[in-house]
């Protein structure tokens, strides 16, 4: 296997559960992993000079720290401009599955799933994969659209057989969307013949993904060579909850996951939903509500009694009647969601999860508000998310915020205009990316403006707090 994203979430989660399978005796299959951005050179660095190993630091919400050294990935990378490797490895025959973790932004999809050219990188791929007929790899790659055609076509010229495109994220639906957002891809660059390679020769299955996965933070290092004796350069932490969750349609075999946890599914639409609206969504409030009332990490906000009621009122009054009935429990979901932001060893921080709010907003959120308005359903809980994410929004804009805020989705000029609005509810809610069909609809206007004296109040107590 191929993976492109070499971040702690992937170190964390997939190569984790080929370890475990390694570990069982089944060692048919390995990692290489890659970036195709110019990022993350120590930790690449760090990652060779290993030989590929490093150390995964899990807590437990009791507080229960475990140690373990992960050596599935046998294969690292080193970024370069053309790609030249990474192509090379996609290519080769013994390939049989190309993984990648992306931000939602990194998808470079409109409200209606198609790719936007807007964005510069995107548009500057397409030219380059149009010029890159004939096999010159040169400059290829800035996009995951750019990078996997690129592979593609290598693949295709190399007769390598058929490949599974396996991602490892948080996008709904998300095989599908990637394989239609590649699809247009390719077509936009004009390649007939890998168009058609493509549609026989390569299968995109759906997945859902979890483990809470936060930055390492500087003291993980002495950490883990105080409880392993390894001085390790590359160490990650994380949460010890884990799910993967994966379509069982795969082109050219897969390892037996099922065996070590992973749950092989027909269809990942019931725990994708659960797991987008009820952890990603939660995550989301959390972070804006903390950082509203001076909180840094996200188990502070979860052990605030005002946040996590915002917050288990959203799920209860709003999600659970939308995704009702389900295979699973989610009553008992959600406490264990709460449980676990709730772990104090984690220090996820609110910077990390609050980024990407223009993108979170339509996926995570919109989806919800927009069920329960079609059977004239109150939205009263689900609208404290966006009127959150508006007061947060408003203090990004007065440069107000304790830390510097990213986010993929969000066209600045839009930003400051929906806050320099006469009235920015409006603004907010009128805006088609962020809504879609439900955008301007008075319902959501009314609900995210009473919403937002909540929060105003909310800020208010907080701060005649001692």
């Amino acid at each position: 296997m191929l993976h492109l994203g070499l971040g702690s979430f992937h170190r964390a989660h997939q190569a984790v559960y080929l370890q475990r399978l390694i570990d069982a005796g089944d060692t048919r299959w390995s990692l290489s992993g890659a970036n195709i951005r110019p990022d993350m050179a120590d930790v690449i660095a760090a990652l060779q000079a290993q030989g590929g190993r490093y150390t995964l630091e899990t807590v437990s919400p009791a507080g229960e720290y475990r140690y373990e050294e992960i050596g599935a990935i046998r294969e690292v990378l080193a970024w370069e401009r053309s790609l030249g490797g990474v192509i090379a490895r996609g290519a080769a025959p013994s390939t049989r599955i190309v993984s990648f973790t992306v931000t939602e932004a990194g998808y470079y999809l409109d409200d209606k799933g198609r790719l936007d050219l807007s964005f510069g990188d995107l548009a500057a791929d397409v030219e380059r994969a149009r010029r890159g007929e004939g096999g010159e790899t040169e400059g290829k790659g800035v996009t995951i659209y750019g990078a996997v055609c690129a592979i593609l076509r290598a693949r295709k010229t190399a007769n390598a057989g058929p490949l599974t495109l396996l991602n490892c994220d948080n996008l709904r639906h998300n095989g599908d969307r990637f394989r239609a957002g590649l699809l247009e891809f390719i077509g936009l660059a004009g390649d007939a013949d890998l168009l058609a390679w493509v549609n026989a020769n390569t299968r995109c299955p759906n997945a859902m993904v979890d483990r809470i996965t936060p930055r390492p933070p500087p003291e993980l290092r002495a950490r883990v060579k105080a409880a392993t004796g390894r001085d390790d350069a590359a160490a990650i932490t994380g949460e010890s909850f884990i799910q993967w969750v994966i379509e069982d349609n795969f082109a050219a075999g897969r390892p037996d996951w099922g065996r070590v946890g992973v749950e092989l599914v027909e269809s990942v639409q019931p725990y994708e939903e659960a797991k987008i609206r009820i952890l990603n969504a939660t995550h989301s409030c959390i972070a804006w509500a903390g950082t509203l009332v001076g909180h840094g990490f996200i188990h502070e906000g979860t052990h605030d009694a005002a946040i996590r009621k915002m917050a288990f009122d959203y799920v209860t009054d709003d999600v659970i009647p939308c995704l009702s009935p389900s295979p699973i429990d989610l009553e008992a979901y959600r406490d264990v969601v709460l449980d676990r932001f709730g772990n104090p060893a984690i220090r996820d921080t609110n910077q990390r999860v609050a980024a990407d709010g223009f993108s979170k907003i339509p996926g995570f959120i919109a989806p919800t508000v927009r069920e329960r308005l079609a059977v004239g359903q109150p939205v009263e809980s689900v609208a404290m998310l966006p009127a959150l994410f508006l007061a947060f929004l408003q203090r990004w804009h007065k440069g107000a915020l304790p830390y510097a805020y990213q986010d993929q989705g969000m066209d600045e000029a839009v930003a400051h205009a929906i806050c320099d609005a006469a009235d920015p509810v409006v603004a907010l809610c009128s805006d088609a990316g962020l809504w879609g069909n439900i955008a301007g609809d008075s319902r959501l206007i009314d609900a995210v403006r009473r919403a937002g004296e909540r929060v105003a109040r909310f800020v208010q107590a907080a701060e005649r707090k001692p």
